[in-house]
């Protein structure tokens, strides 16, 4: 029997970028990284994601999400326009579209998160990426952006 699923919502600052993760993982159990990039490192992000939940991303106006592309540019990151904060980001592939959420932009910051294990991507090859992200990333649910 499945565990149910609960709903936690973050956002930027200004509320212009949300978005809902849902997982049946406690918090305690969740997988929070710290990606090493200069990217994640300028943000301070802390990403996590369940591939037995789902992720949604919307926007107040389409016209305030900024999509981030760098490095393999297989990835978008979302930020919000407005007040720049980096809410997460997705990946369009054969087999679906996949997300990952940071942290740092729930509304609130459930009590009790692990410590973020230091992640270092930088010399992993383009196609394993993409793998690694299809089997850890969040499903995407519809809509989204």
């Amino acid at each position: 029997m499945n565990a149910a699923l609960i709903e936690y919502r973050a956002s930027c600052h200004c509320g212009a970028l949300e978005a809902r993760y849902r997982t049946a993982v406690p918090v305690a159990g969740w997988s929070v990284r710290a990606c090493q990039c200069a990217f994640c490192r300028a943000h301070g992000a802390l990403t996590t994601s369940d591939p037995a939940g789902t992720l949604t991303f919307a926007a107040r106006e389409i016209g305030l999400v900024h999509r981030y592309k760098f490095g393999s540019r297989t990835t978008e990151f979302l930020l919000c326009h407005e007040c720049g904060v980096y809410v997460g980001a997705r990946l369009e592939a054969s087999r679906g579209q996949f997300g990952v959420l940071n942290t740092r932009a729930l509304r609130p910051i459930p009590a009790g998160l692990p410590e973020p294990a230091l992640m270092h991507y930088g010399d992993e090859p383009a196609g394993l990426r993409e793998e690694r992200r299809k089997e850890r990333w969040t499903p995407l649910a519809m809509p989204s952006l």
